[in-house]
């Protein structure tokens, strides 16, 4: 493996430091008691994640409810906090303050979220995986089971180092959540707010359906608009997630 480490972010840098060369390498308990952090899974009430921190040393408390991709992603957030802003006090962190979705923003807990992302997703180990796999949320699934990672931390990393027009959404039964695209999407073209009535995911938030549906063709008016969006195709492919919300991969086809 030949990597240049001048052009990682922080977090893969800390991660090549420790040497990590595979994904099962990525050890984020080892990395906290390194930097001086005890790591404690516990219920937590109103939070995913909690960080009390002294000058030279943090507990990181981590909700024992959520699922292990969740609770990596928020020890990878905490550790962010501990070893970035190294601030003394307590932090509690809520759902809405930790998740991969929130890592574009310019704020405190953006940043962590970015950083976060880099511990459990590293470009330098994420890039050369994805060589020659299409972008399909199956293929962010196997990505997820490869690093332990939640299927809409890696479907979102899967979408940001495509190189193809694509397109993730997040919608619930009223609203789109969140989305994040490809470099490559047309920057014109704007995913709707509402999901179609003909669409696979309309069917799964309002009639319950779960599992993955299978890759499927369809007019892309019915996923974004946008000048000659009427006379496109789109690839899609949806999965329900646990909150109720529905997860889409929309490529654009050719």
């Amino acid at each position: 493996m030949i990597i240049d480490s001048q052009q990682m972010s922080p977090a893969e840098y800390l991660l090549w430091s420790y040497g990590v060369t595979d994904p099962t390498h990525i050890d984020l308990d080892a990395i906290a008691n390194a930097n001086g952090a005890e790591v404690r899974y516990r219920p937590l009430g109103g939070c995913e994640a909690r960080l009390v921190a002294g000058e030279n040393s943090a507990i990181i408390s981590v909700s024992s409810n959520s699922n292990d991709g969740r609770q990596r992603f928020s020890l990878a957030h905490e550790l962010a906090h501990w070893i970035c802003d190294r601030k003394t006090g307590s932090f509690l962190c809520a759902k809405e303050d930790i998740g991969p979705q929130n890592a574009e923003a310019k704020s405190v807990e953006a940043h962590a979220n970015g950083y976060a992302s880099q511990l459990v997703l590293p470009t330098y180990l994420v890039d050369p995986w994805l060589q020659g796999r299409k972008v399909t949320l199956e293929v962010a699934s196997q990505l997820g089971k490869v690093f332990n990672a939640s299927l809409t931390a890696a479907a979102i990393k899967l979408v940001k180092r495509a190189t193809s027009p694509a397109c993730l959404a997040c919608h619930s039964k009223s609203k789109l959540v969140w989305h994040q695209r490809s470099s490559s999407f047309p920057f014109d073209f704007y995913v709707l707010a509402e999901l179609h009535q003909d669409t696979d995911a309309f069917g799964m938030v309002f009639g319950g359906g779960s599992g993955m549906t299978r890759p499927k063709a369809e007019p892309a008016n019915r996923w974004v608009s946008g000048r000659d969006a009427y006379r496109l195709e789109v690839n899609t492919q949806s999965v329900k997630l646990p909150d109720s919300t529905v997860l889409t991969m929309i490529s654009l086809g050719r």
